[in-house]
């Protein structure tokens, strides 16, 4: 485990802590520290898998990305209404201005107009309710704030969609379908949803500890597209190294659509199609739940790397995003360990 890595796992006192970086798409480095239980003792390793919470949404973003390759879908295809992909509006929130104007491209970029991750997020709210309950509320309850395409605000419930999208074109549940359409073809096997209480914990995964807010209470299962996946660091970077556009291993994106997903909006240069972009090249998301701080990043110098711990305090995801350029330059994988770190994004 390089110094800066340990340091920062010992001054935050983390129960656990797995790290994978991949040069030119092959992994060279999987460290873990720190354990996986601290009511047993029983160690984090390697194989462990942790709630990712949101970058599961660059893996729905390839998802949708790859029906659109593939002429299931366009990305200027509208969600709602007539002649959309979802059908009709639902009564309630018939007469909504500019609704039936949402794309799927305004999901993927979070430029739908509303639904932000603010304290009114849907997703947080009404956890007794399912998908198709939670839509039909939110888009009754909570208009769009916004012409579609004109603002950008980070929208969870957005991704919410997106994943309801995949179901409709695909006749598949959203995990069955990104499976098939993405991680099968990563060489992923071992990711899934999670579930939302400490008994519904799967194998190899973690347990979740948190000063803040419960991590057991969020219905999680329910955020599936856009925060639901559980992972281990080394999966994360078998998934971003198909989809990188390095030359190595083959990308299940083609290069259009590569170029595609790292375009930023108009509305936001900083943020594309499921990843956060700058203007050095690089790409990246974060993660952050009750109990879960995580990151992910493609740099423009050929390097992919996850990192994932089972805790969350204030900060300790943008800390963690400069401990791994920090332990990459202390590896020997990049000269400085700022030269391409970009804007935070959630």
């Amino acid at each position: 485990m390089p110094d800066v890595v340990q340091d920062f796992y010992n001054k935050h006192n983390l129960p656990g802590l797995s790290i994978s970086i991949a040069r030119n798409d092959e992994i060279v480095y999987r460290g873990v520290f720190g354990v996986a239980d601290r009511e047993s003792a029983e160690p984090a390793r390697v194989e462990s898998r942790f709630r990712i919470a949101s970058i599961s949404k660059p893996i729905t973003a390839v998802a949708i990305l790859l029906l659109v390759q593939d002429g299931k879908l366009n990305l200027s295809d509208r969600v709602f209404g007539s002649c959309s992909i979802l059908g009709t509006v639902p009564p309630s929130a018939l007469g909504q201005p500019h609704l039936e104007e949402v794309t799927v491209e305004h999901l993927l970029a979070h430029t739908s107009g509303g639904w932000l991750n603010d304290d009114n997020d849907p997703m947080f709210l009404h956890s007794e309710m399912n998908h198709a309950e939670l839509i039909e509320w939110t888009l009754a309850n909570q208009p769009l704030k916004h012409i579609p395409g004109s603002h950008y605000a980070y929208s969870n419930f957005g991704y919410c969609m997106l994943g309801r999208i995949i179901e409709k074109v695909t006749s598949e549940s959203y995990s069955d379908a990104v499976h098939r359409l993405v991680l099968d073809r990563c060489g992923v096997q071992n990711m899934s949803i999670a579930g939302n209480r400490r008994a519904d914990r799967q194998a190899d995964e973690v347990v979740y500890y948190s000063d803040e807010d419960d991590p057991y209470e969020p219905n999680v299962a329910r955020m599936d597209s856009h925060g639901g996946w559980i992972a281990s660091a080394t999966d994360l970077v078998r998934f971003a190294v198909r989809v990188n556009g390095f030359p190595q291993e083959p990308d299940i994106l083609s290069e259009a659509s590569i170029r595609t997903m790292t375009t930023p909006s108009t509305a936001n240069g900083g943020y594309a199609l499921g990843w956060a972009v700058n203007e050095k090249g690089s790409w990246w998301h974060g993660g952050s739940l009750a109990g879960t701080a995580t990151i992910m990043v493609r740099t423009a110098g050929g390097l992919c790397w996850a990192a994932l711990t089972n805790t969350r305090t204030p900060g300790l995801g943008a800390e963690l995003d400069k401990v791994m350029w920090a332990a990459a330059a202390e590896l020997g994988l990049i000269d400085a360990p700022t030269i391409e770190l970009g804007p935070r994004s959630a």
